[in-house]
């Protein structure tokens, strides 16, 4: 399948001279997790200049360097991801999702002779997950089995760092051996947004340091067990609006699926040449 019968041709964008805040209740309004960064030139025409997702959000306000600055002062230039990777229409989707994983990054905007067409993410390559070829393969099939996990009574500064250097955007919250629940990057920037919001400036950098992963973390968290097929997940992703599921087997944790497992499984059955 290629690029141009997935993505989605209303990509949006906001100013990198807007704040972090406009740009969070931009993602709100319109239900998505990035917004393609553009720029007004001196011809006036705009140009792209980056991308700028909730994770980019949350690793930067959470950082000790821009603790005690409000989030209305962060222009999206700030947060943003500079030097854009871009897909031509007529990609495959397994091009695609094995450009997305070599780079750590979640989307591609999609181009045509300079012109941008739609952005393909994560999200919209998943429906090819939904097709025959898949039907044979399971959760436990390609499920992450080494798991980063972290405990309820954490600093949210110590998970952000290690959401950080692992390169991932959820972790799973275990407490005596059993799942309590998962915090995600998206988490993490609702939590400091609202910290920053109500504890005054000469608090913050101490603070901040105090809150922890039970604070912040969702708890009843919803799983998949080992023996479902990844084109039930697929479809449960894209209805649910999630990340991804922690896997049980035999009523214990066993890994975790992700949208990036599934990115691999396209990779291996679409091939890249």
């Amino acid at each position: 399948m290629i690029i141009k019968n997935l993505m989605s041709t209303d990509p949006v964008c906001i100013d990198k001279d807007q704040n972090v805040c406009d740009a969070l209740r931009l993602m709100g309004k319109r239900d998505v997790s990035r917004l393609i960064v553009i720029n007004t030139n001196s011809d006036h025409e705009k140009e792209m200049v980056g991308i700028v997702t909730e994770k980019d959000i949350a690793m930067k306000l959470g950082s000790s360097r821009y603790g005690n600055m409000a989030p209305s002062h962060f222009h999206v230039s700030t947060v943003m991801t500079p030097d854009l990777l871009t897909a031509d229409p007529d990609m495959d989707a397994g091009s695609a999702a094995s450009i997305m994983l070599e780079n750590n990054i979640g989307s591609l905007p999609v181009v045509d002779d300079d012109e941008l067409l739609g952005i393909v993410t994560k999200s919209d390559l998943l429906d090819v997950c939904r097709g025959k070829a898949y039907d044979k393969y399971t959760a436990g099939d390609v499920m992450s089995t080494e798991m980063i996990t972290v405990t309820p009574d954490e600093r949210l500064v110590h998970a952000r760092r290690m959401m950080i250097d692992a390169g991932i955007g959820r972790l799973p919250v275990m407490d005596n051996q059993e799942l309590a629940g998962i915090l995600t990057a998206s988490d993490m920037t609702r939590a400091v947004i609202n910290f920053r919001k109500l504890v005054p400036d000469r608090h913050k950098p101490s603070r901040i340091r105090n809150l922890l992963v039970g604070d912040v973390m969702k708890q009843n968290v919803e799983t998949v067990d080992a023996e479902t097929p990844v084109t039930d997940i697929a479809s449960m992703i894209l209805e649910k609006g999630y990340g991804g599921f922690p896997v049980t087997a035999e009523g214990e944790l066993a890994g975790i699926i992700t949208k990036t497992d599934l990115l691999d499984l396209i990779v291996e059955i679409e091939g890249v040449f």
